[in-house]
């Protein structure tokens, strides 16, 4: 199914991994927190996309099996997908942030959910997570 971009809930510990977008004109959603992903490359899957976006922007290889959930939703661009996985505390200290973004932080998922200047679609697919609603079968 062809898709144009994706995202990672990415759990270390209890905690989210959250980037605060680079605040300049141009891009949507300037200085607002986001969440590790973005827009497909060539053929790649969208579990390869979300893990591909996460390297670059937070230093991480994550392992595909750490992503145990996964849901596709369709806007005006096309289908993006929105997947959630889970890494042990301890993987914190590995994180570097790319060069996208101001800053990152572990936060809460309840207070990037509620927070003002969070990207709000991303709160609403985080709290449909959190909810334990089924995901869609997706591609590793």
């Amino acid at each position: 199914m062809p898709f144009a971009g994706a995202k990672l809930a990415l759990f270390i510990g209890t905690r989210v991994a959250v980037i605060r977008r680079d605040d300049i004109a141009g891009i949507p959603w300037p200085d607002y927190l986001d969440l590790p992903g973005g827009g497909r490359e060539g053929s790649e899957t969208p579990l390869a996309c979300a893990l591909r976006e996460t390297r670059e922007e937070l230093g991480l290889v994550v392992p595909t099996p750490v992503v145990t959930w996964g849901k596709r939703f369709t806007e005006g661009g096309g289908d993006k997908w929105f997947f959630a996985g889970h890494l042990p505390e301890d993987v914190a200290s590995q994180i570097v942030l790319g060069d996208e973004g101001q800053s990152w932080q572990l936060m809460a998922p309840q207070m990037f959910i509620a927070h003002p200047k969070a990207v709000p679609h991303f709160q609403t697919r985080l709290a449909l997570y959190l909810s334990g609603v089924s995901g869609d079968d997706f591609a590793l």
